[in-house]
């Protein structure tokens, strides 16, 4: 495959922000995998160049889910979340991300 060129100030913004949770832990230690939250007309191929961009790593793989807010309930305001996407990133083995911001 050729590689793709694409606009880095558009790389720069894909990546919303980092996801920390629980699930998001567990799925990084059995799998290697960093959890993303990206824009929502993010490709794949724009998130895996955004990541190998910003944090100089490989990506072996990029699995993106996407996620309806909910409709929720306060007092007499109905109001609802925001749609979420969601990138499952999965680094090649010997790859490693630091996301806590400690310094190396």
């Amino acid at each position: 495959m050729s590689a793709v060129k694409f606009d880095e100030g558009r790389l720069m913004s894909v990546l919303v922000a980092p996801i920390v949770s629980e699930k998001a832990t567990q799925v990084a230690e059995k799998s290697n995998a960093v959890t993303f939250k990206v824009l929502q007309d993010a490709t794949k191929p724009e998130i895996k160049a955004a990541v190998e961009l910003m944090f100089k790593v490989e990506v072996k793989g990029v699995s993106v889910v996407n996620t309806k807010g909910k409709t929720k309930r306060f007092g007499k305001t109905i109001g609802r979340r925001d749609n979420v996407r969601k990138a499952y990133v999965t680094l090649k083995p010997g790859q490693e991300l630091n996301l806590s911001g400690e310094a190396a």
